[in-house]
């Protein structure tokens, strides 16, 4: 890893996949400050190029100060992508990487000039949407030589796992930890009730509503706002919707829950809650959450149903034991709440509530990843296809970045579907800046510690962005 093999200043292949993480997240800025100028039209206050010469009445400084932006962003990214080719030229690179930057780099090129003629003509005289399509496709580009590169650089060909080392058994030859029940009834009644809030997953309800309470905002962001009675509804019913779902996963796991380590001390796997009593739970919490969404309307009760038996049926039974897709599909059971959320306000589903949802949709591969990397051995003791258990940790990794990616352009499109402004901008920069440098860490440490620090970052950037949307979608 240290030793010269590109030119001067870069050096070594780690300071060049850091020019490259640098250059794609560089790529990405150039983008939502672009979408926000086209948004803002901002562009009208520059009406020449390269220099900006503002008009007579320019349309405010503040339009002015975003035109500025993207014309010094675009110089300085123009200068990360010349140098990332080159030292793809020049550095110990494989070809494919090396004809994904140039192509990159003579696509900018291009775009330097769609820009030029878009500024000095105006928009309608080239092809609608060119110049932001050949931003989408730098980006890409750029992120997928990244992962390219460091497959090589830090991986291995065969590193899947084709027999998993058994879980020590404990005394008595069972792999869960043997619990000694209180005497105390007052005792015992609390390590009861902790028992069902357990399987309720409630570590999953906090992010999950948030996603909810993200569309709520988008959905009342035109009209006069929101309702306290629908804001109670929603995230009642998603709590106990997700109580629900937690509730039946975890009476179908419950046999091979004994097997994993971080799971072998769940309610069911040591035989503290029966499972008819789980299961009765579990109906329970489904008709509470129905009842509360059907105070809304049908279509968010419908919806809040989907969700509770796509995650306890379609991924518990069938995804999850079955595919190694079992997370990306499975990614749709946390999509469902922001068409809840949107679902609660308007009665119908649209555009922007489809694209939050496909924002979480492609974000949950990235982040869960990073969970089954730290967790491998767990998952194929389980018997799980986890990615990292049937494809490897090399391919697992480069998988994460490809789903980075693609969450960083649905957060455009999603900007472009909406009002959301410059805080929402920002946020997803810093937060998805801070999610790539992790996910590249992770490449080089390949340890259980930076699997969970990218785990965690793929958390706040999720959160952040959340809490930017809901602050920017009813101007608070």
């Amino acid at each position: 890893m240290s030793t010269e093999s590109f030119p001067r200043p870069i050096g070594t292949r780690r300071r060049f996949s850091a020019l490259l993480a640098a250059t794609a997240l560089g790529v990405y800025l150039l983008l939502i400050v672009g979408a926000t100028t086209s948004l803002t039209n901002a562009a009208a206050s520059c009406s020449t190029w390269p220099t900006c010469h503002t008009p007579v009445d320019p349309l405010s400084q503040t339009e002015l100060a975003i035109a500025w932006g993207h014309r010094i962003a675009a110089v300085v990214v123009g200068l990360l992508v010349a140098t990332t080719a080159v030292g793809a030229i020049f550095g110990d690179v494989s070809r494919r990487v090396r004809a994904t930057l140039v192509v990159a780099a003579a696509l900018y090129a291009v775009q330097i000039g769609v820009g030029a003629i878009t500024a000095t003509m105006g928009p309608d005289a080239i092809v609608p949407g060119l110049h932001l399509a050949l931003g989408l496709v730098i980006f890409t580009g750029v992120v997928i030589a990244l992962a390219w590169d460091l497959e090589i650089a830090t991986g291995s060909e065969d590193d899947a796992i084709d027999s998993p080392e058994p879980l020590e058994e404990l005394e008595g030859g069972s792999t869960a930890p043997e619990r000694t029940l209180p005497t105390s009834r007052l005792a015992r009644a609390r390590l009861t009730a902790f028992a069902y809030f357990k399987m309720m997953k409630p570590r999953l309800m906090w992010l999950l509503c948030l996603v909810a309470a993200a569309g709520m905002a988008l959905a009342a962001a035109p009209g006069p706002g929101l309702e306290i009675a629908t804001i109670v509804a929603t995230l009642g019913g998603g709590v106990l919707a997700i109580g629900a779902s937690g509730t039946f996963n975890h009476v179908l796991e419950r046999d091979v829950d004994q097997k994993m380590s971080r799971t072998a001390d769940r309610p069911l796997a040591v035989d503290l809650i029966p499972v008819r009593n789980a299961l009765m739970f579990g109906v329970a919490l489904t008709a509470a959450s129905l009842a509360a969404f059907l105070t809304i309307n049908r279509l968010a009760a419908a919806l809040g149903l989907a969700a509770i038996v796509f995650y306890s049926v379609v991924y518990t039974l069938l995804l999850k034991p079955n595919t190694v897709q079992n997370t990306v599909i499975g990614g749709a059971a946390g999509a469902l709440p922001a068409l809840i959320g949107w679902a609660a306000v308007t009665n119908e589903i649209g555009w922007p509530g489809l694209a939050l949802a496909g924002v979480i949709f492609l974000w949950t591969p990235a982040h869960f990843y990073n969970l089954a990397l730290a967790y491998r051995e767990d998952y194929a003791r389980g018997g799980f296809p986890m990615m990292p258990v049937v494809r490897g940790e090399t391919v697992t990794r480069k998988h994460i970045l490809y789903y980075i990616a693609a969450t960083l352009v649905s957060s455009i499109a999603l900007a472009l579907l909406t009002d959301l402004g410059a805080l929402y901008a920002g946020t997803v920069v810093l937060f998805g800046g801070i999610f790539l440098w992790a996910a590249v860490r992770l490449h080089f440490e390949q340890t259980e510690a930076a699997a969970f620090r990218s785990f965690h970052a793929s958390n706040a950037f999720l959160g952040a962005v959340l809490v930017a949307i809901l602050f920017d979608a009813l101007a608070v």
